[in-house]
């Protein structure tokens, strides 16, 4: 349902995975303020938001890891090229 595989270029798009994650992300918040609330009065409604965030939780990361582990070693790149023109500067080699 949700893409596995991404290119840096690709991953800094916004696409359906980036809504999803948009619209599960505050309703964790919600469901751990609500149900942490109500779990410490030890109501089982409680339990069970806990229990449903923490699946959601889950969830989300694995449809947004994909593409921030893309962005991610697509900037690792850019950045060790620019270290190396740095250095190359530096040392007067151009």
């Amino acid at each position: 349902m949700f893409r596995k595989e991404w290119t840096g270029e690709e991953a800094e798009k916004w696409t359906i995975e980036d809504t999803v994650t948009v619209i599960i992300s505050p309703l964790i918040y919600l469901l751990i303020l609500i149900g942490g609330a109500m779990s410490t009065l030890l109501m089982p409604v409680g339990f069970s938001m806990l229990a449903l965030a923490i699946v959601l939780i889950v969830v989300m990361v694995k449809i947004i890891n994909p593409k921030l582990s893309a962005i991610s070693e697509a900037y690792e790149k850019k950045q060790k090229h620019y270290i190396e023109e740095l250095e190359k500067k530096v040392k007067w080699e151009e």
